[in-house]
């Protein structure tokens, strides 16, 4: 079966002195590098989805801004694709799927940021077109939420939707795991 890595908004804005800090980003960052280092080696596909917050009311990631460009410890190299998106969905008004179709792409292994928004809507949405998924939790971040007037921790937040998306849309495992199955 033919795969690809996806990363998903790894982007300057979601780490320490960005617009909107993640928990666990500079780690999640590093687990990154060593499977983004292994598909390289392979010489498999790495695709890289750039957010890019249009709006004028934006908080973070806006067009042309430091805080919008690919975090450097994983930036692109030459020949690596790069799409752009304008909304949490990976797939959403982009060539993704037209692209991986191409390509004859099969499997997703998908890590990034924001696991409760983009991470999790693009790999459902994978699953939808009909992609065999595999999600590295360790390769993902998100912060605290608030809702109904409670902090919900990170961490709850992280497990939550690693545990949902474990639930039929995606084989959900630790960088580590992933890394010694496909040796």
């Amino acid at each position: 079966m033919k795969k690809a890595l996806l990363i998903i908004d790894v982007q300057n804005d979601y780490f320490n002195n960005g617009a909107y800090p993640l928990s666990n980003a500079n780690m999640a960052a590093k687990n990154i590098q060593g499977v983004l280092g292994k598909f390289r080696a392979e010489g498999d596909l790495v695709i890289f989805i750039k957010h890019i917050n249009m709006k004028e009311s934006a908080a973070f990631f806006k067009p042309e801004t430091a805080g919008s460009e690919i975090y450097k410890a994983i930036e692109p190299i030459e020949g690596e694709t790069v799409i752009i998106k304008h909304t949490p969905n990976s797939f959403r008004d982009t060539e993704l799927h037209q692209f991986l179709r191409l390509q004859e792409i099969e499997e997703l292994v998908t890590v990034g940021m924001m696991t409760q928004h983009c991470v999790d809507t693009t790999v459902r949405a994978a699953y939808d077109l009909g992609y065999s998924n595999i999600l590295l939790y360790d390769c993902c971040a998100t912060k605290d939420l608030v809702f109904s007037g409670e902090t919900i921790a990170a961490s709850i937040v992280q497990s939550t939707f690693m545990a949902a998306l474990s639930r039929g849309f995606s084989d959900v495992m630790s960088s580590t795991e992933y890394l010694r199955k496909i040796k």
